[in-house]
């Protein structure tokens, strides 16, 4: 009996392989996300590298190789991310909280940081990430962003979570363009605000950095000569590496 598994493909593995979504016929209807990732580049090996270094997503959260998997299961083979439901309004599978947004429309900083003011707060930043034309001699036409939806939403607000226990008190706002951004434009705005100014700057920092390491969110660097997806650019990729402590207050 031959079991079928469904895997979602994204970033630079629909282009390699072809197809936006595989289906493994395999005699087993269970196995560990280490062993699954093996049998995706025994069927594909001229991609096996890149498959070797991305990570298993079982509904919707990041699976550690050892962990067990179901056919069943709502699976996608995710690339090392860039970091950075109508697409057009902006979106968040919360009606209750847009203060975590995906969205293919231009970001607005001010509407985002207006999410986060709070009249006990003395101090609110804005971090806004750009498209820059220039990047070590090449010179970038266009970016484009391409996310996992559900998981990168559920992983903005585990990041807004994570934040608001570092640095109690502290609430943040983050939105993350998709689709083509042109020089100059936003991809990500941030927005923090917390009762004194070094929370907010230390939390404004850790999201941006934890964003990169856990958003599954990939950009295409469009040149005039050529395009390149872009995944960590930091050393290997472990989106489930322990996150350091915070600084000790003095």
């Amino acid at each position: 009996m031959k079991y079928a598994w469904k895997i979602a493909l994204f970033a630079g593995l629909p282009e390699r392989i072809g197809m936006p979504e595989i289906t493994l016929e395999l005699p087993e209807g269970s196995m560990s996300a280490g062993s699954l990732k093996a049998a995706v580049a025994a069927a594909y090996p001229a991609h096996a590298s890149l498959i070797g270094v991305s990570f298993v997503a079982c509904n919707e959260a990041y699976a550690p190789d050892g962990q067990m998997l179901d056919c069943g299961d709502r699976l996608a083979l995710l690339p090392p991310v860039s970091g950075g439901e109508d697409s057009a309004a902006g979106r968040d599978d919360s009606s209750s909280d847009m203060r975590y947004v995906i969205t293919s429309a231009p970001l607005d900083a001010g509407r985002v940081s207006s999410l986060v003011l709070h009249p006990d707060h003395g101090a609110a930043l804005v971090f806004i990430g750009t498209t820059r034309e220039w990047t070590q001699g090449k010179r970038t036409v266009l970016l484009e962003y391409e996310a996992y939806e559900p998981m990168a939403l559920r992983t903005l607000r585990q990041i807004g979570a994570e934040l608001a226990e570092r640095w109690p008190g502290t609430i943040s706002a983050i939105s993350h363009r998709i689709g083509p951004v042109a020089v100059g434009e936003a991809s990500v705005v941030i927005a923090v605000s917390s009762p004194h100014r070094d929370g907010g700057y230390e939390a404004s920092r850790f999201a941006i950095e934890r964003l990169k390491q856990i958003v599954p969110i990939w950009k295409k660097e469009i040149w005039e000569d050529g395009s390149e997806w872009k995944g960590h650019q930091q050393g290997p990729w472990n989106p489930l590496a322990d996150i350091p402590s915070p600084p000790a207050e003095g």
